[in-house]
């Protein structure tokens, strides 16, 4: 799924770019909040990055404000607030979308391709997280109560 790594995204700080830097890797792909019940796992998210980045695995965190205004603070006030709350080193992204017509295309292409319960594309809340092998393929999605410190298995099946 090469079109994956070709997606253009915005990093934290506003610049633009694509996902080929993380081509050949295997990702885990997150919509965040920092107000949620379950923001939290930044913490487990950061401690599955540290455990196997030498791997291969990166973490990439990308924000949304659609689920409870649990995202209201610029992309300046998250990157802050992530690596000053939980010493956040995965790469994080701009402010996005999910869900809806202004669904950035990555989401649009990562619910398409592991849709949810009963194959809605929907996501359903903050930390639904996507597990992309080393080809870009989406091999499974994760529910938001699903915590990070229960997906290593599925990591090191891939590493």
């Amino acid at each position: 799924m090469a079109e994956l790594h070709a997606t253009q995204v915005q990093t934290i700080d506003g610049a633009t770019t694509t996902l080929e830097a993380f081509e050949g890797k295997v990702l885990l792909i997150v919509n965040t909040a920092s107000q949620c019940g379950f923001t939290p796992q930044l913490g487990e998210l950061e401690e599955l990055y540290r455990r196997y980045r030498d791997r291969g695995f990166v973490v990439l965190g990308f924000p949304c404000n659609q689920f409870g205004g649990q995202e209201p603070g610029t992309n300046e006030e998250i990157a802050g607030f992530c690596q000053s709350k939980y010493d956040v080193t995965f790469p994080m992204f701009g402010k996005i979308e999910v869900n809806g017509p202004g669904a950035h295309p990555l989401f649009r292409k990562l619910s398409k391709a592991a849709p949810g319960l009963m194959g809605s594309e929907r996501i359903k809340w903050n930390f639904t997280k996507f597990l992309v092998d080393r080809a870009g393929n989406v091999v499974h999605r994760y529910a938001p109560t699903t915590k990070p410190s229960k997906i290593g298995a599925d990591i090191e099946a891939l590493l």
